[in-house]
């Protein structure tokens, strides 16, 4: 069992859990659930940890044990809130220069419909 986790490994798990959740597009309802049980983030470390021998059969038990260990921490649950909103709000953006360009190129079709 892993015991101490430094903080270079909790803010990449945190990246990578804030990554999922934005590309899925779960930022707003992730941060307002995480927000909701932040007091409780050290019982759900501990829960993780009760249910480390089920959740190791589907997870990697290194990294889920790394994961119970860096939500014991206040200043990590914090990060993730904040790398959740970052990376939500830069999937927001690329996803309305996508729109944006969509838009443009259906005028365009449009424009050379119209044309013959």
């Amino acid at each position: 069992m892993i015991v101490e986790i430094s903080k270079e490994e909790a803010q990449e798990i945190m990246d990578k859990i804030a990554k999922f959740l934005a590309q899925r597009r779960l930022g707003s309802a992730s941060i307002m659930f995480i927000e909701s049980l932040r007091p409780l983030h050290f019982i759900g470390s501990q829960l993780l940890y009760m249910l480390s021998p089920f959740a190791e059969l589907i997870f990697k038990p290194n990294e889920y044990q790394k994961l119970a260990c860096a939500l014991e921490d206040e200043k990590n649950v914090a990060y993730l809130l904040d790398r959740i909103d970052n990376y939500d709000i830069e999937f927001h953006k690329k996803w309305k220069e996508k729109k944006r360009e969509l838009k443009v190129l259906k005028k365009k079709k449009r424009a050379l419909k119209n044309l013959k």
